[in-house]
């Protein structure tokens, strides 16, 4: 009997200085914030990475930021502000704030932006035992032009299945209707051309290729709009049809309307955005 209790006593304090030992391990990982990392060769193929301290490379889930500009303007540092506020209520994520080539005077036209964000995905896939992250598990977050992209490579690029939620704030989602119904055009048709490289008239194809609301299935990733109802640069009859689109297809869907905003808010609104959309991703990046 002595023995027995003498046994008990050596496994329970043996497995007690093990579970020590993984606790030392998991405090003894720092946060890690490394800036400038070139995915690619260009210039412009560069991420900011975010690291948590703690992190276990099977748990720790990526959240990707895509800035917006008109497709041809616009850096990862616009988004600066938000990444530090949203940091500490994400203490299990990584976070990759990209930079993508733009469209400039006939140059890295669509698709060369798709082309960025797979090739920064893939790397942070790379990276993936070096970071201690999971980049299996990854959510998208754009703004504007970002937000447009963050939803064709959720709905139209996950082919692995990697991207689990994506978050649109205020974003283009049928570029062909933004193209012909705009209250601007003399606006929007200038941008537009400057991206596709063509019109809807002469490329239907391209339009329809390039429009995110064109690939929503019944297995289509959970998402999360925001938008401004006096919003001129981007209507927010974009973001309605998306969210009717995703409604009729049986996928998760939460739009927040801001009354008497743009495109674009700041204050108590941007901070109700960054609370709602942590929420979000935590509660559907799994």
């Amino acid at each position: 009997m002595n023995r027995i209790v003498a046994l008990v006593f050596l496994f329970t304090i043996a497995f007690s200085s093990c579970n020590k030992g993984v606790d030392v391990v998991k405090e003894s990982v720092p946060a890690l914030n490394i800036k400038d990392v070139a995915y690619g060769s260009d210039a412009a193929q560069k991420m900011d990475i975010y690291l948590p301290a703690g992190r276990i490379a099977t748990t720790t889930k990526v959240l990707v930021f895509i800035h917006g500009g008109s497709w041809s303007s616009g850096d990862k540092s616009d988004f600066n502000e938000g990444i530090t506020a949203i940091l500490p209520k994400l203490t299990n994520y990584a976070i990759v704030n990209i930079n993508y080539r733009l469209a400039n005077s006939g140059t890295n036209r669509f698709p060369t932006q798709m082309t960025d964000i797979q090739n920064a995905l893939d790397f942070v896939k790379s990276k993936g035992t070096e970071y201690m992250v999971d980049a299996s598990k990854v959510g998208l977050i754009g703004a504007s032009a970002g937000a447009h992209l963050a939803l064709l490579q959720a709905y139209k690029f996950n082919t692995d299945g990697r991207i689990k939620a994506v978050v649109d704030l205020f974003g283009p989602t049928d570029l062909n209707d933004l193209y012909f119904n705009h209250p601007f055009p003399t606006v929007t048709q200038p941008v537009l051309v400057n991206f596709l490289g063509t019109t809807p008239t002469i490329n239907a194809a391209l339009y329809q290729q390039a429009s995110p609301i064109n690939f929503i299935t019944t297995q289509s990733v959970p998402t999360q709009i925001f938008h401004g109802d006096l919003d001129i640069v981007n209507p927010i009859g974009q973001s309605l049809a998306l969210k009717a689109k995703l409604q009729a297809s049986n996928v998760k869907v939460e739009m927040i309307t801001y009354t008497g905003e743009g495109h674009g808010w700041i204050g108590s609104n941007l901070l109700d955005t960054y609370n709602k959309a942590v929420t979000f991703i935590v509660q559907n990046v799994q």
